[in-house]
């Protein structure tokens, strides 16, 4: 190409029309010029004749050149993966196939690389991973995905909007973690000589926009749990957590009904749809489920009973696949595999022993319980949601407990917040929040069982 005279990467290029507009709209276009831009996906050769297929952001369509065009034999040799920009009428060739018509063309980007398997697709999934960009290049289904993701994020900003919130941003650098039960990962701010964790959760610093007189307040980001990779499971992955004044986890349910029943009418154009090849229903309200009822009929076990000296033998007694027997682990395990299973449409697991929910006020009537509840859809935990826990001694006492528990080993345990104890000693309005996975959202909402699916970039272990 160089010797042709020809810049194999030049700077831009005028782009007039999409692919889909050239097919979709040929009644409108036919005979006229147009300009499009995209990569070559299958090019065919037939010495005076040249067919190709251009892919773009919006689709496909099929060029076709003649021998006279203009630098012809650098068009004739151009490969698939090759990037160009063609000018041209819109016409149809003989066998009746919608197509441009080539009288200008630019090479855009010469591909030094051949695409993978000539063109049939990538099907390695390690692979789709590690080099997503040839992933969406050769599997169109997959831009589809991450296409529909970024709707639902739009679509939620819209209904958070639409009622009032405003978009905040937190600190993902903090210098004490916390809000969730996870190991966190670590680093070293060099400038200021101390040790900073990325965050696991937005809940502290979102509860100081509550009590600063932010009523009402969401944020999209990004958390990092350092933790094992599974299907369900991303060390990087994206939240969102909002927090209204005023609320309790009654009211949470109620807006989260309405938000899951607007996505479901916005994306799939009704409350029910299939997931998985099974029927699944958005319809409110949604069903309610006692998180100490269900695993007391299901195991036989009252997890209110249950101490850390007992747990060992509970995971005998039911063959739980449990790491670390500790009391919480223990109760995380009974409800996976006996009442978990059961959880198909979306549904609100509701009041958990409050000793496993340091930020949640007491269950009023019960304060065995937390005024906390969990979403699952699709058997899988989605949501996570409590009646804030906003009285600065009960706190202050449970952030001990929690501290007691890091002592003995636990890894997971919240860490004493002093700053956030004294943000709420000024004064914290009952507030109802809730933190939902975005990525598990998506699983849900593109049809996909792996959260690796969903995640542009998911984490991988480093090649050697």
């Amino acid at each position: 190409m160089l010797d042709a005279g020809v810049n194999p990467y030049p700077y831009s290029y005028e782009v007039t029309h999409s692919a889909k507009q050239v097919v979709d709209d040929y009644d409108a276009l036919e005979g006229k010029k147009v300009s499009l831009a995209g990569r070559l996906i299958v090019t065919r050769s037939f010495g005076k004749l040249c067919f190709a297929k251009l892919r773009d952001a919006s689709g496909d369509v099929q060029v076709f050149a003649q021998a006279g065009l203009p630098n012809y034999e650098v068009f004739a040799k151009l490969e698939a993966g090759d990037i160009v920009g063609v000018k041209g009428p819109v016409t149809k060739t003989k066998r009746g196939e919608k197509s441009v018509h080539v009288k200008e063309f630019k090479v855009l980007a010469k591909a030094l690389r051949q695409l993978p398997e000539k063109f049939h697709g990538l099907t390695d999934t390690e692979t789709r991973y590690r080099k997503r960009y040839l992933d969406l290049i050769v599997n169109p289904e997959v831009r589809e995905i991450f296409v529909e993701r970024s709707k639902m994020i739009s679509l939620m900003r819209r209904f958070f909007d639409g009622r009032g919130f405003i978009e905040v941003e937190t600190p993902i650098l903090q210098p004490v973690y916390g809000g969730a039960a996870a190991k966190p990962f670590k680093t070293r701010h060099n400038a200021l000589d101390a040790d900073f964790y990325l965050r696991i959760a937005d809940e502290l610093y979102l509860k100081r926009l509550i009590i600063g007189g932010l009523e009402k307040v969401y944020e999209f980001g990004k958390d990092f749990r350092n933790e094992d990779i599974d299907s369900m499971h991303n060390p990087e992955f994206t939240m969102v957590e909002f927090y209204e004044a005023y609320k309790d986890y009654e009211d949470v349910m109620a807006f989260t009904e309405e938000l899951m029943a607007f996505l479901a009418g916005e994306l799939k154009g009704s409350h029910e749809f299939n997931y998985q090849g099974k029927k699944i229903s958005f319809k409110p309200p949604f069903k309610r489920v006692s998180f100490v009822k269900a695993i007391k009929e299901e195991s036989g076990v009252d997890v209110l009973l249950l101490t850390d000296a007992k747990a060992g033998k509970i995971v005998e007694e039911k063959g739980l696949d449990v790491a670390e027997p500790t009391r919480a682990h223990v109760i995380d395990a009974l409800f996976d595999e006996f009442v978990l299973p059961d959880l198909w449409d979306p549904c609100f697991v509701c009041d958990y022993p409050a000793f496993l929910c340091s930020l949640t006020k007491g269950k009023r009537g019960n304060p065995r319980l937390a005024e906390r509840f969990e979403l699952f859809i699709g058997g899988q935990e989605c949501g996570n949601a409590y009646s804030e826990l906003s009285d600065p001694v009960e706190q202050r006492k449970k952030f001990k407990e929690q501290a007691a528990a890091r002592a003995k080993g636990d890894e997971e345990a919240q860490p004493m917040d002093e700053d956030f104890l004294e943000a709420i000693e000024y004064g914290m309005p009952p507030t109802g929040g809730m933190g939902i996975g975005v990525d598990r959202l998506a699983m849900i909402f593109t049809d996909q069982t792996s959260i690796k699916e969903v995640v542009l970039f998911p984490s991988m272990r480093p090649k050697q």
